[in-house]
């Protein structure tokens, strides 16, 4: 069966020319044969939907001007125009559903039009998963195609450039986490949006923290959620505005407007579970730091109606001027969702404050989710505000017979009743020819002399001194400071973690670089492995480690010179110096400090007669004993006992 073929949609300024008649016969023609279309068998239908057909030039069309109709295009707003949106999504579903699909209808321009024109279709979120599961390579290449592009636009000196594609990019996002996925995979598409935010005008910046805000949630909503990569995005964003902040720290920055007017925090804490949760929430709170301390934007140069303000004032229920009803303090929260929803009118809004209790945060978090109730669902999005929505409700009432009078600590005292004595009274100065030396000289007011000594008495100045009995500089020792129990088992991990990770610095440095290829490379799996620690702590540990160069040197210290052994191990045990070797331990006569020596006087041994080194020079056994003791000074190593006896004192040992 060979249906004639359907006419494309018409754009807008053919639209503008029909008259109404001519526009109700098209939606007649339209609505026959989609239905015609739509009864076709399935050999027929394939047949029917190739590339280049009637059928397929009417939906391309079709979405491509409904999404980007004018607000005021009458023709799309009669009672008639909107029955033939369920038509051509029909057709749509049962093209996309075959194997053979136009090569037009897999161009993301044609994924863009039909979100915009079903931006809460729980349908075609289905549809465009299965969709995606089924042709994710020709997808992906043209989404890859889409972001560098994109990418290309926002690092240029004009990123206002891509503000049309990234304002249709959005419903995309938010209909298909697929499409977020992909856009997200690597880092260079948000590091893009970091730049671009800089220099992008006022009207661009909500749509570039929207876009950034659907695509980290997209890696949450997917069907296989990579919290990984949401984190690295997000420690990334932390690590640009920190830099920004050095540089300008007033100017604003995508990271401080996408945790100020998003619920991207409220998502870390409450969607993300398992073992993650804790760094999510680790990062959340991280995050908080860089929230604006007043959520207002600066307010977008909208042109509207000059107000001369010939009008009538109105008055809210409390008697303070409000506009058209609303008091100020609401207008301004009204501005804020209407920057990151321009399309939303502000009598929607106030809907929405009233619902949600004026929570910005949470009106924001159900228009992007699209949870909102049944009533606000199906509202006018575009609603105005129109005549006064506050009335006042007070009824009249007569003055109080009474009006409250003010009460102070002097109620009621002398002065109050008018008990005073009239010689306490005087103006000005009571004593104006008092000065400081007679106030001084005036001994009547001074505390007596035994209140003193009492006082002085009583006071200890011993009492602020510190106890350093037990300070290491006193003891002459080492104190060790390591908490018993199972925090030995702590510092050991940390003691061997400490050692592979210098280890692993001194043989290669790269192994520590902040890029996805180091995270994914073999050498830090295995040391991540080893230690227990994420990607942020290990390059963390390097970047502390290069901002502390004592550390560094303790640690080529103690990892670097000590390969685990001890190679000698000096004795000591106490041996008795030789006569006259002059050190501390012996005193002129050659004996030992501490068991004393076996013969008396100037010589050594039994009655004396060897002579001693520090005896008179005349004497021939002196001279033998000097002769002798540098003839054995070499094997006796008495040159070296003082060495020894330091290197016995840092072992811990304390003298006698």
């Amino acid at each position: 069966m060979n249906l004639p073929p359907i006419a494309p949609f018409p754009p807008a300024k053919f639209r503008r020319d029909l008259v109404p008649e001519e526009w109700e016969a098209c939606l007649d023609a339209w609505l026959a044969l989609t239905e015609a279309y739509l009864r076709l068998p399935p050999k027929e239908f394939v047949r029917a939907s190739v590339d280049g057909s009637s059928l397929v030039s009417f939906l391309t069309s079709y979405y491509h001007q409904v999404s980007r109709a004018p607000r005021d295009d009458q023709l799309l707003h009669t009672s008639r125009a909107p029955s033939l949106r369920k038509p051509a999504f029909l057709l749509a579903h049962r093209i996309l559903s075959t194997e053979a699909i136009p090569a037009s209808l897999l161009r993301w321009t044609f994924l863009v039009d039909i979100s915009q024109v079903y931006p809460r279709s729980k349908s075609l979120q289905d549809l465009l998963h299965g969709f995606w599961t089924r042709r994710r390579m020709e997808l992906e290449t043209g989404c890859q195609k889409l972001k560098d592009a994109l990418t290309k636009a926002l690092e240029s000196g004009d990123p206002d450039a891509a503000a049309d594609d990234l304002r249709q990019l959005a419903p995309l996002l938010h209909v298909s986490p697929d499409a977020g996925l992909s856009l997200m995979t690597g880092s260079d598409f948000v590091d893009a949006l970091s730049a671009g935010y800089q220099k992008a005008s006022s009207g661009l910046r909500p749509t570039l923290v929207t876009v950034t805000y659907l695509g980290l949630t997209s890696l949450i909503k997917a069907s296989k959620p990579n919290h990984s990569l949401l984190f690295d995005h997000l420690y990334s964003l932390k690590a640009n505005t920190e830099l920004q902040q050095k540089s300008n720290p007033h100017h604003p920055s995508l990271l401080s407007d996408l945790v100020t007017n998003t619920p991207i925090l409220l998502k870390l804490r409450s969607t993300i579970t398992g073992k993650d949760a804790e760094r999510a929430r680790d990062l959340s709170a991280t995050l908080g730091s860089f929230r604006r301390a007043s959520g207002a934007r600066p307010k977008r140069l909208v042109r509207r109606k000059v107000d001369k303000g010939k009008g009538r004032i109105r008055q809210d229920e409390y008697g303070h001027g409000a506009f058209d009803g609303i008091h100020v303090h609401r207008m301004s929260l009204v501005s804020q969702v209407q920057d990151l929803f321009p399309d939303l009118g502000a009598g929607f809004v106030i809907k929405l404050m009233d619902e949600y209790n004026d929570d910005v945060e949470q009106v924001t978090a159900h228009l992007l989710e699209d949870s909102l109730p049944p009533h606000l669902r199906d509202a006018d999005r575009t609603e105005d505000v129109g005549e006064p929505l506050v009335q006042s409700h007070l009824t009249p009432r007569s003055t109080p017979p009474l009006l409250p009078t003010r009460r102070n600590v002097f109620d009621n005292d002398d002065f109050d009743n008018l008990a005073i004595d009239a010689s306490r009274l005087h103006i000005g100065r009571k004593n104006a020819a008092q000065t400081a030396d007679t106030i001084l000289s005036d001994r009547s007011t001074a505390p007596a002399h035994a209140a003193i000594i009492s006082a002085l008495a009583a006071f200890d100045s011993d009492d602020d001194e510190r106890d350093d009995t037990y300070d290491i500089s006193d003891v002459g020792g080492t104190v060790d400071t390591a908490r018993p129990g199972s925090d030995d088992v702590d510092a050991d991990i940390g003691h061997k973690n400490e050692e592979a990770l210098f280890a692993a610095l001194r043989t290669s440095p790269e192994m520590f670089n902040r890029d996805t290829a180091t995270r994914r490379s073999q050498p830090r799996t295995a040391l991540k492995s080893e230690t227990g620690m994420t990607d942020e702590a290990i390059e963390g540990w390097a970047i502390m480690l290069a901002r502390d160069p004592r550390r560094r040197r303790a640690l080529e210290a103690k990892y670097a010179t000590f390969g685990g052994q001890q190679r000698e191990l000096a004795s000591t045990a106490y041996r008795e110096s030789p006569a006259g070797s002059g050190t501390e331990d012996s005193d002129a006569g050659g004996r030992s400090g501490r068991g004393g020596g076996r013969g008396g006087g100037r010589g050594r041994g039994r009655g004396g007669n060897r002579g001693s080194a520090a005896g008179p020079a005349d004497e021939k056994g002196t001279q033998v004993a000097r002769q002798r003791k540098e003839a054995s000074k070499g094997s006796r190593a008495n040159h070296n006992r003082r060495d020894q006896r330091a290197r016995k004192m840092a072992r811990g040992g304390f003298p006698g």
